[in-house]
């Protein structure tokens, strides 16, 4: 008699490991005459093993529980380059290494099979992803959504019918594609790089969740971008088009365009935006080339929401959400086999429409948090408005969006105690002497602020909103490692701020010259460095709670999703 003992380990024994976990597996072969060899006996039940550790959604279940998820989270950190994303060199960057990964992963077929909306563009993707996933999860659809980055927990990347894949679930693919790939990459393939393996795992998330419609944002381009590798999607968009990632897609509006049209596909229909002449000229001759069918889409109405507002907020979402429309109902048309009219067919949306475009939800996003550790019944107000802006086309968005939102908040606040039979000093409560708006910035060192900032502050004043003041802070998250919410140190005296500097000079540049043209406003031209961002959010703090109870201090949050997971973090219990 012989016992097989499986020994777990971190890689290709985590498999039996998981099994002999949640099955309690015990096996024992007995030699007798006449049976097939202890090696082939082995490897039978190892076989069995493997076959039987397949769990609910046909993946290992692996082991779950804080310490699982950080492992898995020190393992996807592994695959992190230090190179730029511009430097050729790093041969885990070629992209047809991806198709070797698939084959790898044995997700070749799925991902023909999967019916995708792939979306590209400069700003506005993201949220036009969003609003297509909503629409088509109203009709009944089983949906899965991969977007980037993610701000807080890299769960937010892969969403299953409008929710975060779970915790278990999430440890259960990870350690299926990371193991899988460990045992059978090589010299000449080598380990996925981290995006790379992000849009790998969401090709196996939902191909094992069977999800009707696969909604795809592009990480970075097109052409290159690791979610290129659905070769036949359902339909395409290209959202607005802007001057981002320079220094890897081009340094004209025409090379950019030529990155992001790399999604089209021969015959498959794509949708688009208004864009500038040079981007659209490019557009149209890479559709023509490949028998695209590309169609421009305007903003949606109010007539068309019938009255019903946006779940996202600012003007610009009408773009993005008339884009939204068109591949969603293009979607249903080809795959979902409804009669839905097209856009220029409908009078008012359909329902399912309306619905899913007012509940869609996206984080970082034109979102206004109060800051939940402020007691505002003893002293002033503190409220974040939240935007990842970091082009000069969407810092000049976002800015609008801050200037419409904040007056509204302010009237708002003042019609409310009109309502409730207030004095004239309580209507006067939020008025522009209490308010505040102060701006807290920071971006990375490949965009030019000189292009950013000026653009952020000249449509801001141009609607009367004006800075008094603006605080520039290191991000707290760390390129090298993913994480939730590390502990890092409030004040980390090592840190290298000769970046910040570099901001806080264009800021004051900009004053100065607003002073020089005679145009002082109310700013003051008051700005500040801090050494790390729970600094900043302490000094705001402190300064609420020394203000009267009738200040409101209005926070805009721009120049960085990373730095908007970072305030999220902190201000939300």
């Amino acid at each position: 008699m012989f016992a097989v003992s499986i020994v777990p380990r971190t890689t290709s024994c985590r498999l039996s490991y998981a099994f002999l976990c949640h099955h309690h597996l015990s096996v024992r072969l007995h030699q007798q005459p006449h049976q097939p060899s202890l090696s082939f006996q082995i490897r039978s039940v190892r076989k069995q093993i493997d076959m039987a550790a397949q769990g609910d959604y046909g993946v290992v279940k692996s082991k779950t529980g804080r310490d699982s998820y950080e492992e898995a989270l020190a393992a996807l950190s592994s695959l992190i380059t230090k190179r730029s994303r511009a430097d050729k060199s790093n041969s885990g960057d070629r992209f047809e290494l991806i198709f070797d990964y698939l084959k790898l992963l044995d997700l070749e077929e799925d991902i023909l099979k999967m019916k995708v909306i792939h979306v590209a563009g400069t700003k506005g993707k993201g949220s036009t992803c969003a609003f297509t996933e909503s629409i088509l999860r109203n009709y009944g659809f089983r949906t899965g959504l991969f977007t980037s980055p993610h701000l807080i927990d890299v769960r937010e990347r892969f969403r299953l019918d409008g929710a975060d894949i779970s915790e278990d679930k999430f440890l259960g693919y990870f350690w299926w594609c990371y193991n899988r790939l460990k045992e059978r990459t090589n010299e000449e393939i080598p380990m996925p790089t981290y995006f790379r393996f992000l849009a790998l795992l969401a090709f196996k998330i939902f191909a094992a969740e069977k999800v009707d419609a696969a909604i795809l944002e592009v990480g970075l381009g097109g052409k290159f971008d690791a979610t290129n590798a659905v070769q036949k999607p359902v339909v395409c968009g290209i959202s607005s088009l802007g001057y981002d990632h320079m220094e890897i897609l081009g340094d004209t509006l025409g090379k950019i365009a030529g990155e992001k049209a790399g999604i089209f596909k021969v015959g498959v229909p794509a949708f688009t935006v208004p864009q500038p002449d040079e981007a659209m000229r490019v557009l149209k001759a890479k559709a023509s080339e490949l028998d695209v069918n590309l169609e421009v889409e305007q903003p949606l109405t109010s007539r068309l929401l019938s009255g019903q507002k946006l779940g996202l907020d600012g003007e610009h979402q009408y773009l993005n959400a008339g884009l939204a429309v068109s591949l969603a109902s293009t979607w249903l048309q080809q795959i979902g086999k409804l009669e839905v009219p097209s856009r220029t067919q409908m009078g008012i949306l359909p329902e399912q429409f309306i619905k899913g475009l007012a509940t869609a939800s996206l984080q970082g996003r034109a979102q206004v948090v109060p800051d939940q550790f402020t007691e505002s019944r003893t002293s002033g107000d503190l409220v974040f408005y939240l935007d990842g802006a970091h082009s000069p086309e969407s810092m000049e968005a976002c800015a609008k969006w801050f200037s419409f939102a904040v007056k509204g908040d302010n009237q708002s606040e003042s019609s409310e105690h009109l309502v409730n039979g207030s004095a004239g000093s309580s209507h006067d409560k939020w008025s522009g002497e209490t308010c505040q708006q102060i701006l807290l910035f920071n971006c990375m060192s490949v965009r030019d602020p000189n292009l950013l900032l000026p653009h952020l502050r000249n449509t801001c004043a141009n609607y009367g909103v004006h800075f008094k003041k603006a605080l520039f802070v290191p991000n707290m998250s760390v390129y090298h490692k993913v994480g939730t919410a590390a502990d890092l140190p409030e004040n980390d005296p090592q840190v290298d701020l000769s970046w910040q500097f570099t901001l806080q000079k264009v800021w004051e540049s900009l004053v100065q010259s607003e002073r020089d043209r005679g145009k002082d406003g109310d700013s003051g031209g008051n700005s500040e460095v801090f050494t790390s961002l729970p600094m900043a959010i302490k000094w705001l703090r402190d300064n609420v709670h020394e203000s009267s109870s009738a200040t409101r201090f209005q926070v805009l949050v721009a120049g960085s999703l990373h730095l908007v997971g970072d305030v999220l973090r902190l201000i939300r219990k």
